[in-house]
């Protein structure tokens, strides 16, 4: 707000200073400045050298002169620089006050460039098997300043946060809780998201290598996820759900908050797939390989590259398969197949809402 308004400043004298001479009007630029050029600069003396027959230093110089009287209070002085720009330079002492006292009021840096449109932002996106690291973080932080500068703007914000509960990584876990020996409880004083992620999906995913037959129990455990009624998917419910609230707690920390939780695992159980898989049959945007290394797979062809696998030769969808419908969803091609349930109150007041496929709390 106080750039906007020293930039209004500027640009009102000048205009004054262009009437006081009789020049004519031009539809000059007051922007701020590149670093070594003063804090703001305006290229009024180059559209005046034509009509004034004079060189735009000789100009720049002229209003620089004649807005020692404009200065006012954020401005220490106005210079033209050699190159015919007329160069601004702040006070710096008073400018900061003013930013410092400015940054502390509700509404600082609000602009309605937005006019309340409906934004959707998805961050973070963790898959719910262990502690958040530094790369996870650096996502947090990018996403959540989408969202305040769309805040800030006047954007309605809807702030989404995709839980790959079903994918391979989860299924690591659940192979080292039911086949590899872990307890489902951390030992004392250990968050639960570092022990999944530090001790058991460390050593099971380490195991397979050494352990063929081990290794096997992944894929019954993937195939067993994508039913919902299977004893094994209500367990990997349960533990995933308290990887996600050992995360959230993290996030809630650092001062990042989401709007609605969306579960892979309930766009796999919901059956949108099916719907989705049939339509790109009919549209014959799939193909069943026969033959070759991805026999008897539903593949997508992808231009200049291999093609994509959807559906594998055992039945399980790929992790590609599971975006399709899951984009299909949030741009409406599909009926909502959900419910929404209130999964907590954050700390900052808002309620944060969950997926879910079953009638409950509803939004």
């Amino acid at each position: 707000m106080a750039f906007r308004l020293i930039l209004a400043e500027i640009e009102s004298n000048i205009k004054k200073i262009i009437s006081q001479h009789g020049f004519q009007d031009v539809e000059f630029v007051v922007d701020l400045a590149k670093p070594g050029f003063g804090d703001f600069t305006c290229n009024v003396a180059f559209l005046l050298a034509k009509q004034l027959g004079k060189k735009p230093y000789d100009i720049a110089h002229l209003f620089a002169e004649d807005y020692k009287k404009h200065l006012g209070t954020y401005l220490a002085k106005a210079e033209a620089h050699k190159s015919g720009y007329l160069n601004f330079y702040s006070n710096q002492e008073k400018l900061n006050n003013l930013i410092i006292k400015s940054s502390l009021e509700k509404d600082f840096g609000f602009i309605d460039i937005g006019k309340k449109k409906s934004v959707v932002v998805e961050h973070t996106s963790v898959n719910p098997n262990k502690a958040l690291h530094i790369g996870h973080i650096r996502n947090l932080v990018i996403g959540d300043t989408v969202v305040r500068i769309l805040k800030k703007t006047n954007h309605d914000v809807k702030v989404l946060n995709y839980i790959d509960d079903s994918g391979l990584q989860v299924a690591d876990i659940i192979v080292g809780f039911k086949y590899g020996g872990f307890s489902d409880a951390p030992p004392a004083g250990q968050k639960f998201d570092h022990y999944c992620g530090d001790e058991v999906y460390v050593k099971t995913t380490a195991k397979y290598e050494a352990d063929k037959q081990f290794a096997e129990s992944r894929h019954k455990v993937l195939q067993d996820l994508e039913d919902q009624n299977s004893e094994l998917a209500k367990f990997a419910g349960v533990i995933t759900r308290k990887v996600l609230a050992e995360q959230l707690k993290t996030c809630w920390k650092m001062g990042v908050y989401y709007d609605c939780l969306n579960f892979e695992s309930q766009i796999i159980h919901s059956k949108l797939w099916d719907k989705i898989f049939e339509m790109l049959k009919k549209m014959n945007l799939v193909k069943f390989e026969a033959e070759g290394k991805n026999k008897d797979c539903w593949v997508i062809e992808a231009q200049g590259e291999e093609d994509k696998i959807l559906v594998r030769s055992n039945g399980v969808a790929t992790y590609i398969a599971k975006d399709i419908p899951y984009a299909a969803w949030k741009l409406g091609i599909v009926d909502d197949p959900f419910y929404y349930k209130k999964y907590s109150t954050q700390s900052n007041g808002t309620v944060l809402w969950e997926t879910m496929l079953e009638n409950g709390s509803l939004l």
